[in-house]
């Protein structure tokens, strides 16, 4: 083995261990426990076989949490892109101060989500009644966190506002492998903005398309530190996501084998979920 050979393996290594121990280990030993009846505390446990998993079908908390984290993730993934496509293009024009607008609208990437959450909580709770109540703005006096059917409405806001920072980004860099050629030529033909968008633009871009709706959905599906920050999965748990109710019924509610299982399928699910949007945005690009 040769010096530089030699120093590949001690950059590689390392960081393959901690990968290991800190991320492929324990996620084996979740599914391991998932087939236990373990409460995360005592030191004796009981292999239960399938029944976590049967049981999981039955729970109408993970039922709700499952239809909730859906609903959400496709609002969630269908406003980040279109709103975050709209402000790449805006920001891609040529005007006055672009830089410093790229800058203000990637802010938000690099704040804490939990501080964030934590600041709109205090926004929706305190701010936007005071203000509905001098303005006598009826709809802006009650606070929408405390509404079981609007709560999650107020979480996507602020999940929306933030996720769109690194989509943003990711979609001025596939605008700028639009060729001006095509515009140029497109516009002597009489295309008007619509048709260079929808016939040029959209196809060049289309890979960043696919990139982004697989993260946004992604990371919309895994929802967690908004709902820690704003509404703790309430009220009631009208709020509660997968990943909220893995957390709270693993770690503090004694269910620790039963929330394995659970997260064992939350992976399946996002996997799942992925490689079919995947298949089909790639096809699609294919066929553009």
């Amino acid at each position: 083995m040769n010096a530089r050979m030699l120093t590949y393996y001690l950059m590689v290594i390392p960081a393959a261990l901690l990968f290991f121990v800190f991320h492929t280990f324990p996620a084996i030993q979740g599914i391991y426990y998932s087939f236990t009846n373990w409460n995360g505390m005592n030191l004796d446990y009981d292999f239960v076989g399938l029944k976590n998993y049967i049981n999981l079908f039955k729970d109408t908390a993970v039922r709700d949490s499952y239809l909730f984290t859906f609903k959400f993730a496709i609002f969630a993934g269908i406003l980040v892109n279109i709103i975050s496509l709209a402000v790449a293009i805006g920001l891609n024009a040529k005007i006055k101060g672009r830089n410093f607008f790229r800058a203000v609208y990637f802010l938000p990437n690099i704040l804490s989500v939990l501080i964030v959450g934590f600041i709109f909580n205090y926004v929706f709770t305190n701010i936007m009644p005071n203000l509905g109540e001098k303005y006598h703005i009826e709809f802006l006096t009650k606070n929408i966190l405390g509404n079981a059917d609007f709560a999650w409405i107020g979480i996507l806001i602020v999940f929306v506002w933030q996720s769109c920072a690194f989509n943003v980004i990711l979609y001025l860099s596939g605008l700028q492998t639009v060729p001006n050629e095509l515009y140029e030529a497109s516009g002597l033909d009489g295309a008007n903005r619509w048709q260079q968008f929808w016939k040029i633009t959209f196809p060049v871009i289309a890979p960043f398309f696919t990139i982004n709706m697989v993260l946004a959905m992604k990371n919309s599906l895994m929802v967690f530190d908004q709902i820690v920050a704003m509404t703790g999965g309430g009220p009631g748990t009208s709020t509660t996501s997968i990943s909220y109710l893995i957390y709270t019924g693993g770690l503090a509610g004694g269910e620790f084998a039963f929330q394995s299982a659970n997260g064992v399928i939350y992976f399946i699910v996002i996997m799942v979920i992925s490689v079919f949007q995947l298949k089909v945005l790639q096809k699609r690009e294919m066929d553009m």
